[in-house]
């Protein structure tokens, strides 16, 4: 069943790989106009926008300069003018009776403080929260409520794994609300890596947990392939080519691979946990097909991506209950093994 259910997800996903970069808002001829005459003249309408008629506030003594933080709302004359054209764009094709339409890629949301994706961003800082939280009550679980060993270690064998785990993921979601606060090159970049990074890292982690690998040597012969693999595609969408399907078809089999791992783990194991860890992996599956079915963001502000988003936030939660939960049965485990031995 989980195979099947696997498989049919990487067919549908494998559907994304197709997905052209071009949208048909930004094919407008009357918006291509507007953002040309915007560019030259800083308005659109009644609004015009400084920016666009002087570079005044980038050079220059750092004294006459904005402070960063206003530079990084106002997003430029291009991302000024792209946003305004949208807008009015969208305002007479509303009235005309037509659908919204992606620009650049993305819905016309509505800014919300000069926040791109005011949805995503809330959602992502959410989800980095809940890692945050599990992750240190992970901690207190194995230091604070586990019985530790002589040395004051702990006895659970993966605990530096889910440790780097955890850190890796808060540092994929902060950056997934960067990137969704303001979309340019760099917050892109940063975001694609930090999800390779977490990725690759979290199917080391399924493999060696799900085959109980717990040799030092075997688990860096395992770790090793893996690791360079990511650190090669890393460098490669960052310092040659940022590929949008080639990231696609890296990530979707990284996270299926992890996926059959832990149903095939959570089928033939006896963990007392298990229904967690079917829940996590059955609902994360389906809440990945919102990216499949694509819809405009309600009021401006929530798309299926946001709502993808929304879900994991109480799928963190769980996830982190079982990890939580296999601390502990691994913990007592050993713990009566130990005392068996010394009877």
């Amino acid at each position: 069943m989980a195979v099947r259910y696997c498989t049919a997800l990487l067919l549908v996903l494998s559907c994304l790989f197709s997905v052209s970069y071009a949208s048909l808002g930004d094919a407008d001829p009357n918006y291509r106009t507007c953002v040309a005459e915007c560019e030259r003249n800083g308005c659109v309408g009644q609004v015009c926008f400084p920016q666009c008629n002087s570079s005044s506030s980038s050079v220059g003594p750092w004294y006459t300069q904005e402070p960063l933080y206003l530079q990084w709302q106002k997003l430029g004359c291009q991302g000024d003018c792209r946003y305004h054209c949208m807008v009015n764009r969208e305002k007479e094709r509303e009235s005309l009776g037509h659908v919204p339409v992606k620009y650049h890629g993305k819905w016309p949301f509505k800014r919300v403080l000069g926040i791109q994706e005011p949805a995503s961003v809330a959602f992502s800082v959410l989800n980095l929260a809940m890692h945050f939280h599990g992750w240190l009550s992970f901690f207190i679980t194995l230091y604070y409520k586990l019985p530790l060993k002589q040395d004051k270690t702990a006895y659970y064998e993966y605990v530096g794994l889910w440790h780097m785990y955890g850190l890796l993921s808060m540092n994929s979601w902060f950056w997934s609300a960067v990137f969704h606060s303001r979309d340019v090159d760099i917050t892109e970049r940063l975001d694609y890596s930090s999800a390779i990074a977490v990725l690759g890292f979290s199917l080391i982690l399924a493999i060696l947990r799900t085959f109980d690998v717990r040799v030092e040597a075997a688990r860096v012969m395992v770790s090793a392939p893996i690791l360079a693999f990511v650190t090669t595609h890393v460098l490669y969408i960052n310092f040659y080519k940022l590929d949008y399907g080639w990231n696609m078809i890296v990530c979707v089999t990284m996270g299926v691979a992890q996926l059959l791992l832990w149903a095939r783990w959570a089928a033939v194991s006896r963990h007392p946990s298990s229904w967690k860890l079917w829940v996590v992996v059955v609902a994360g599956g389906l809440a990945m097909l919102l990216e499949i079915y694509d819809f405009p963001p309600y009021e401006g502000y929530f798309d299926a991506h946001s709502i993808w988003h929304a879900i994991t936030v109480p799928l963190t939660v769980l996830w982190w209950s079982f990890i939580r939960d296999d601390a502990e049965f691994r913990t007592c485990s050993l713990l009566k093994k130990s005392k068996t031995k010394a009877k």
